[in-house]
């Protein structure tokens, strides 16, 4: 094991209004504090009673999915919590995963997994 799963982030123009919006279908906590993230106009979080969370974060343009338009894929991508960034950054490329955005200074990067789906490793 490389990590474990924070959140699954999905883009979106308005994320607090998102998060509202989860919440009524789920349930759980909007925006709660958390050391892992800061929230603020462009990032929310919604902590779900299971123990998962989702967060909404703002994309400029943001342009819907539309199911099965492959013109607009869905928007998300999985944020995996890291102890040790050098470490993951080399198993995930062991296993076949594209840098896209690699800044270990900052505590997180971004990654291809070998389809071209996004995901982050953030260092817990």
């Amino acid at each position: 094991m490389i990590g474990a799963l924070q959140c699954v982030v999905l883009d979106c123009p308005e994320p607090i209004g998102l998060a509202r919006f989860y919440a009524g279908l789920l349930g759980g906590e909007v925006n709660r504090a958390d050391p892992r993230w800061s929230l603020d106009d462009d990032w929310s979080t919604l902590h779900l009673g299971s123990g998962g969370v989702l967060a909404f974060q703002r994309v400029a343009g943001h342009r819907p999915p539309r199911w099965p338009d492959p013109a607009h894929p869905q928007q998300s991508h999985l944020d995996i919590g890291v102890v040790d960034l050098d470490a993951a950054h080399a198993q995930v490329v062991a296993l076949g995963a594209r840098p896209l955005d690699v800044d270990r200074a900052r505590g997180w990067s971004v990654y291809a997994d070998p389809a071209g789906h996004p995901f982050c490793l953030v260092r817990e």
